[in-house]
């Protein structure tokens, strides 16, 4: 039994049309997601169970769930697109869970709905086993996300460039609002609705925000918070178009994702970025450019004058100097310093820069300084052994470092060739290799025999260079 209390299909129904999944033929349960299920108050048995499996499909609808495909527009690598909408995902509603925490879930692949711009809805099993592996990883982390409940075979297969297997992904997330969500309606100079959906999220995300210009503070906030994590495990989202940059400050819309090998600071994956927009280092500017999206969203709500103007332009510039504080907390913590002072920003520096000059493994390169194999990854260790020598003196004691790395630094990190043979696995019904990654990628920082591949920087023929966004 699944509790359900719709809020935002309380909206008008301007905010979304109300759309139910496509049934599909054979439905098989891949994943459940037991410590979120118990975590929303779900039976478990039950999900995994032949009614369960029904719904995470599509198939059935619990009751008291109001399926909706939420409206939406989006700058898409800069360009505006004033209508986008969920195409392939259905919002079956939204959950109180026993600590009153509230949850939407989500089923992504679920079929056709009036936002489909002439696609079929669906998607195919590589991308939901990605999104899964990797939204649960950062869960793990301690990285704001969306989350994976359950990934379902269909039993049908979905046309790309070739026939592939068919899966729905059961997301469950803060919310689905996104900055596209109020770009929807300030294109529309609707300021009714902009205000009804600022409310909604202000008593949804920020109930003690008291207004507008609050409403965008605590965004730029989150968001800054979010965006430093990213950038300290090597995280490239790919795609960060205004559409997938979640208001609730959740890591959002796992597409060309990916996560870096050898160091390189302008390294990109996403096929579809061909001129390095959403390249690891610009992650920061490209947050403040969607921050700036949403401000002017949120202008008239604010006076819409000149004051209300520069009060915006105020807060999102508020970003960086949010941004750099939690990036300097993060990657001091990475060197194992609990304490940053300002002076130690030039310590971590040096030693990115010496990294990018061999394209060191971004993740074994910090991982190993607790146990001396980080110059290892160094062409030139040399070089690395001057820098130790000032990072030594810093932290002066070893063994108090080595407790602040663990925590920062994770063993092992969805290797993008490790998720290709995952997937390749699971397209010849084998999904033995995704539940072993899965279990090692949820204890990232727990060192176990067995896991040690995991941890392993890919051989020359195994680099994934592209990723690909799936729909």
């Amino acid at each position: 039994m699944i509790r359900f209390d719709n809020s935002y299909a309380r909206l008008p129904e301007g905010f979304f049309t109300r759309t139910r999944p496509t049934p599909v033929r054979d439905p098989k349960l891949v994943a459940l997601n037991r410590p979120l299920a118990e975590r929303l108050g779900f039976d478990a048995v039950w999900l995994a169970g032949p009614e369960g499996v029904a719904m995470l499909a599509g198939n059935t609808l619990p009751e008291g769930a109001e399926p909706i495909a939420q409206a939406y527009a989006g700058h898409q690598f800069g360009g505006f697109v004033p209508q986008l909408g969920d195409g392939r995902a259905v919002l079956l509603g939204e959950v109180v869970a026993p600590d009153g925490a509230r949850f939407d879930i989500q089923l992504k692949g679920a079929g056709p709905t009036p936002f489909s711009r002439r696609g079929d809805g669906r998607a195919w099993l590589g991308p939901v086993l990605r999104e899964y592996l990797v939204s649960e990883f950062m869960a793990a982390f301690g990285i704001p996300t969306t989350r994976a409940l359950a990934a379902v075979t269909t039993g049908e297969t979905v046309i790309r460039e070739t026939l592939l297997p068919g899966a729905v992904l059961t997301r469950v997330a803060a919310s689905h609002i996104r900055v596209g969500t109020f770009e929807f309606y300030a294109a529309r100079g609707d300021r009714q609705r902009l205000q009804l959906l600022a409310d909604h999220v202000i008593a949804r995300h920020y109930p003690d925000a008291s207004g507008a210009a609050d409403l965008l503070q605590r965004v730029v906030e989150r968001q800054a918070a979010t965006i430093a994590g990213w950038m300290a495990l090597g995280f490239i989202h790919g795609v960060m178009n205004t559409d997938n940059m979640s208001v609730s400050g959740e890591t959002i819309d796992y597409g060309p994702c990916a996560f870096m090998d050898g160091y390189r600071p302008d390294k990109v994956f996403s096929s579809i970025d061909a001129h390095g927009r959403y390249a690891w280092n610009e992650q920061p500017n490209i947050a403040v450019w969607n921050l700036a999206q949403f401000a002017s969203c949120l202008v008239p709500l604010m006076g819409n004058d000149d004051a209300a103007v520069a009060e915006a332009t105020r807060i999102v510039h508020s970003f960086p100097e949010l941004y750099q504080a939690e990036w300097l907390r993060r990657f001091a913590a990475k060197l194992g310093i609990a304490a940053p002072r300002p002076e130690d920003r030039a310590l971590i520096e040096r030693l990115l820069t010496l990294m990018a000059a061999d394209e060191a493994d971004f993740t074994r390169s910090f991982a190993g300084l607790a146990d001396g194999r980080a110059r290892d990854e160094f062409k030139a260790p040399e070089q690395f052994d001057a820098w130790a020598e000032g990072w030594q003196a810093r932290i002066r004691d070893l063994s108090d470092a080595a407790q602040v790395m663990a925590r920062a630094n994770p063993c092992r990190i969805p290797r993008n060739h490790r998720i290709e043979e995952v997937i390749a696995a699971g397209r010849e019904g084998d999904y033995a290799p995704f539940h072993a990654l899965d279990a090692a990628l949820r204890a990232p920082f727990e060192d176990r025999p067995e896991w040690e591949g995991y941890a392993l920087a890919p051989q020359p023929d195994e680099i994934v260079r592209r990723t690909f966004c799936g729909t």
